[in-house]
């Protein structure tokens, strides 16, 4: 999934206290449990997002467990790929999206998880799990890290209506106040769910029909975004845009006039999960990373760097912040998750005729 880079306060953290490895300007409130001196106990090479942690916990993984932390950053999950398929560059523990796992699983890219490492896994809610079986059947080779779903940010003082649905961006009366996703799959994902179809579809006929809507849709749309919708949103500058909900949750605290929706035809929800490639070189201490990260106050310090939803309920309960714990954006009830799913791979030709046909929209 696409991640803005940002560095939000949410004040989501209950004061806790740590010393020697917080920023100068602000006290880092995360206590390590024993004292090693970094590499004692070996290494581990993490391959994550840009801005996919707060990198104080990093110091204090360091400090709880001996193993020196080699770490580095990806974008996109097609930039991350080919560095793992190749073995360009080993790394032991990477966080890809849902459809890539499912990819790196189907081509024996993964080695499985040995959970008697991960007891801290028990901190995953049990529907963030069933949700990863999706793309990981029996959650052998994943455990989810972040979460949220895609959706409708509208600014309530520009639309006179109720938003539920997805047919909001496709008439013509917003025209040129719509802000669209620059993405294939989250594009063609809203066309599809709009016409009734399976967001997966490898139906060339359904894919054609929703290529038929997003190209009536072309004249009316603003710009195609993807990190730029949150500040033109809060800046007013259109009256809809489709955005992930972890960033929807920062709009509201800027904009108190925006308002977020899942459809009613259903969404996607995205998940990332850490997993061990195969030619990982340091199997055991890529698990005690996963089972770090799975502690609820470090998860708790993440989520509220992140902003996107944590799978860990356990952090959940920690939230001092009753409207953030209570979200519905960030935390959605069955009433919303039922009509959602999660993007699978589709296959190499499969991911080409999306592309393909993306492409085409402008004609």
């Amino acid at each position: 999934m696409k991640k803005t880079n940002k560095i939000l306060a949410l004040g989501m953290v209950a004061a806790l206290t740590f010393t020697g490895c917080g920023s100068e300007d602000e006290e880092f409130t995360l206590k390590a449990t024993n004292n090693y001196k970094a590499g004692e106990n070996g290494e581990v090479y993490v391959y994550n997002w840009g801005e996919y942690i707060d990198e104080r916990v990093i110091d204090v993984f360091e400090k709880d467990t001996g193993i020196k932390v080699i770490y580095n950053t990806f974008e996109e999950n097609e930039d991350m790929y080919p560095i793992i398929a190749t073995g360009a560059a080993k790394y032991d523990v990477v966080c890809p999206s849902d459809y890539m796992i499912q990819k790196m699983i189907d081509e024996d890219m993964l080695q499985p998880l040995n959970k008697d490492n991960i007891p801290n896994l028990k901190n995953i809610g049990s529907e963030y799990l069933k949700a990863s079986e999706e793309f990981d059947p029996g959650n052998v080779y994943s455990v989810p890290y972040c979460w949220g779903t895609v959706g409708i940010l509208y600014n309530t003082t520009m639309v006179d209506e109720p938003i539920d649905s997805w047919g909001v961006l496709f008439d013509e009366k917003y025209k040129n106040d719509i802000l669209m996703i620059d993405s294939v799959r989250d594009g063609f994902m809203i066309a599809l769910s709009y016409l009734g179809y399976d967001q997966n579809t490898t139906n060339e006929a359904e894919l054609n029909e929703a290529l038929e809507l997003l190209q009536k849709q072309y004249p009316l749309v603003q710009a195609y975004v993807v990190d730029q919708v949150r500040d033109k949103m809060i800046g007013g500058e259109a009256a809809l845009g489709v955005i992930y909900s972890g960033e929807a949750i920062y709009t509201q605290r800027e904009n108190p006039d925006l308002e977020y929706v899942v459809p009613k035809e259903g969404s996607n929800t995205w998940i990332d999960g850490w997993v061990i490639p195969s030619n990982a070189e340091n199997k055991e201490n890529a698990e005690a990373w996963i089972n770090f990260l799975c502690r609820p106050d470090v998860a708790l310090v993440n989520f509220d760097y992140i902003t996107y939803s944590t799978p860990n309920t356990a952090a959940r309960e920690l939230i001092e912040d009753a409207d953030i714990r209570n979200s519905t954006i960030a935390f959605p009830g069955s009433d919303i998750l039922d009509r959602c799913s999660t993007f699978k791979y589709l296959g190499e030709e499969v991911e080409t005729l999306y592309m393909n046909l993306w492409n085409k929209k402008s004609n």
